[in-house]
């Protein structure tokens, strides 16, 4: 009972994350762009480009996250041998 409720909570507690994953990664890759547009003199490319990356790298920890539900909590084996 107390490990359902611990499961339970644990599964709230990761899709929860999922609502502040993307404002952060995209916001961290405007505000790192936006830097590097000022010291470059690039405006507005690198602001451009990361913030994509910040979307891009949202999205690969949204399928990392799901994917490890898939697997009953254990991230995927990377390894490439089958």
């Amino acid at each position: 009972m107390a490990g359902d409720k611990r499961s339970q909570a644990k599964q709230i507690l990761e899709a929860s994350s999922i609502g502040w994953m993307f404002p952060l990664a995209i916001g961290i890759g405007f505000l790192w762009g936006r830097w590097l547009d000022g010291i470059f003199h690039t405006a507005p490319w690198l602001t451009g480009i990361f913030a994509v990356f910040g979307v891009i790298a949202a999205f690969i920890n949204l399928f990392r996250m799901a994917k490890s539900d898939d697997t009953g909590g254990t991230p995927p084996d990377d390894s490439g041998s089958a």
